[in-house]
Formats: structure tokens, sequence, C-alpha cells
């Protein structure tokens, strides 16, 4: 008899706590009060331990956590209600103790880390997004676009390598690889985005989509022109994009190769044992609509090799491309007696020590 009413008194239990988790969840996690609530009561705690709770267990320096907290998770009109309280447990706690622990030095501290606590608040509510999610999403980005410039896997018989750098260590640049194989043939794009910095890796991110999108999508002698039609409709100014576009048949040796005012591709010729550049031109894309890009063909036979790279290995401050490009052939001599797999991270690793410029560089090899 005892046994018969436990079953539904726990169901009516479970049935609560459903309805009240149900609540937080609705009412008061997605709206952040419960964070606002735990923010209050831990500056409150604060103020009331350092006045009266034991000597230095309640340091009134303690409340710049919820600062920081605060301004991680809470909206900003949460946030300045928070900001309100914790100067009230200062002011409080200030003249409970005839401002023996608050002193100016403090003061201005919380204060500056209030204001930077606001602005970030800021940021993250247009974003709608609270905490670490933003970061996060960044470094998702970041990830796509690496794995999106790896070279598919090549058959017997060939081998490729790209290697990106990012002016000053930075996650996001303006140079960015797009490449895509199906069956025998390969695509492969290097792109260069006009400017630096933050402008630059954000056009970078979004093209390189588009980009990636086009280079299977169409055929591949229009590749660059559709990319330039994309741009004149979407770019509204925002500059340039130079480009060089790779399309080979990896039966064959065959290629078609078109540039938009990027610096010309080179090919080792392993009868000659030696690198020469290609004839490939064309307008920068993004400048002039209804432009068309004439493709050059070409042939990589067992030993040859095709590079394709961005300015940021050629060019120099009061200097002419020529001579960058002098230099990238002669540290290209040595890649090939090194092996391109290996050579062309030595090749970045000469050519873009000690300059602040996003760089790329492809090789693509034949045995």
């Amino acid at each position: 008899m005892n046994g018969k009413p436990t079953a539904p008194l726990l169901r009516h239990a479970r049935s609560l706590w459903q309805r009240v988790a149900a609540l937080l969840r609705r009412k008061v996690l997605f709206r952040y009060r419960l964070v606002l609530i735990t923010l209050v009561l831990l500056a409150v705690g604060i103020g009331v331990g350092a006045v009266w709770g034991p000597p230095g267990w309640f340091p009134p320096s303690a409340v710049i956590v919820t600062v920081v907290a605060g301004g991680l998770l809470l909206k900003r009109k949460s946030l300045a209600f928070l900001l309100a309280v914790d100067a009230a447990v200062l002011l409080f706690t200030a003249f409970s103790l005839d401002f023996a622990q608050v002193g100016p030095g403090l003061l201005v501290t919380i204060g500056a880390t209030a204001v930077v606590a606001y602005l970030l608040s800021g940021v993250r509510e247009r974003l709608g997004m609270q905490g670490l999610s933003g970061e996060r999403m960044l470094l998702e980005l970041r990830d796509r676009l690496r794995a999106q410039g790896e070279l598919p896997d090549l058959p017997h018989g060939w081998g490729g390598s790209a290697v990106l750098r990012q002016a000053g260590g930075s996650s996001f640049g303006g140079d960015f690889v797009v490449s895509m194989r199906q069956g025998d043939r390969l695509e492969v794009a290097v792109v260069d985005v006009s400017g630096k910095g933050v402008d630059a890796g954000t056009r970078a991110l979004l093209l390189s989509g588009a980009f990636s999108g086009l280079i299977t999508a169409v055929p591949s002698a229009e590749f660059l022109a559709h990319c330039n039609h994309h741009l004149i409709r979407t770019a509204l100014g925002e500059g340039f994009v130079t480009a060089v576009h790779l399309s080979l048949d990896l039966d064959s040796g065959d290629y078609l190769l078109a540039s938009a005012g990027h610096p010309p591709a080179v090919q080792y010729d392993y009868g000659a044992g030696r690198w020469a550049s290609t004839d490939a031109k064309g307008v920068v894309l993004g400048v002039m609509p209804e432009t068309q890009y004439t493709p050059v063909k070409g042939r990589l036979r067992p030993g040859d090799a095709i590079m394709l790279y961005t300015d940021g290995l050629i060019e120099t401050p009061g200097e002419d491309l020529d001579s960058g490009l002098d230099r990238l052939l002669e540290a290209a001599d040595s890649a090939a007696l090194q092996g391109f797999g290996e050579g062309a991270e030595t090749i970045v690793d000469m050519l873009s020590k000690d300059k602040n410029d996003d760089t790329a560089l492809v090789v693509i090899w034949r045995d």
C-alpha cells in the first residue's frame, strides 16, 4: 500500500521539474536574467564580506570579476544595471571602511574596465552573440578557409603543395586558394584581394565561398569572366582583385592558364632544367565589366612543374617586380633540387621574411 502512491508522486514531481526547467530556459536563461541575478548577488556578497567578513577574504577589487563577466555574458541594458550595482557596492564599501581599501587607483581601474566591458557588450549585441560564441564563429570560418585552400588528392604520378601565410601572423588575410578536382580535371585559383588587414580578410572570406562555387560550375575558360561579373555586381567600389586560374588535365598534362592582373605563373621545364614565365595576362577583376580573359595553353611533362603565387613573394617597396621575380626564380631553382613539396615551404620562408604582406604559393608537379 505504501508503494502505490509513490509512482504518481514521482510523475507529478517530474512534470513539475520539466515545467520549471522550461520556464527557466524561456524566461530566464534566454534573457540572461539568471546570469544578471548571479552577478548582482556576487557583487553584493563581495561588498558585504568586505565590510563584515573576515579581513582579507573579500577584497573590494574582486568586483572587477563581475564587470568582466558581465561584459562577456550580458546585453547592454543588463550590464548597465550590473555596473550601477557595482558602483553602489564600491561606494558602500568605501564609506564603511573609510576608504581604507578603496582608493582612486582601484576606482579608475574598475571604471576603465567597465567602459571596455560596455563597448564589448555592444559589439556582441550587434552581432546577436554573447559570451565567446563570436570568437568560435571566427575560428570556424578560419578553419573552413584553411581547409578550402588545401589541394585535393591527386592521382599517382602527380603532386601538389599549397602554402598560405598571412601578414603579421594573423589568422585572416587577403590571399586565398580555391581548388577542386573532378575526375581527371584539376581546377586551382590563387586570389589576392586588394587592401590589408581586417577589410581584406573579410572580403577574402566572402569571395572564397563565391569563387569556390564558380570554379566547377562554369566552363574553365570562363571562370575568371564569371568572377569578374560577380565582383562588378557585388563589390560596390570596395577594390579590385587579382587572380590566376589553372585548369589541368591530369591524364594528358595539358592545361589552360588564365590571369587577371596577377603576377605571371612560372613553369619548370625538366628537360631544360630551368623555370620560365608564362604569358597569361588580363585585367584585374572588379574594374571593367564584360572583360574577356583568354587562357594560354601549355603542357606538363614528367618532371615538369608549374607555380602560382601572389605578389607578396616578389613585391618589395622601392623595387620593381622584375627583381622580385628573379629572386623567386632563384629560390625556385633550389626548390627543384630539394623537391617541390618541401621546396614550396622553403620558397615562402625565404621570400616572405621581413615582409608584412600576405603570401600564397601553389606548386603542381608531375613525377
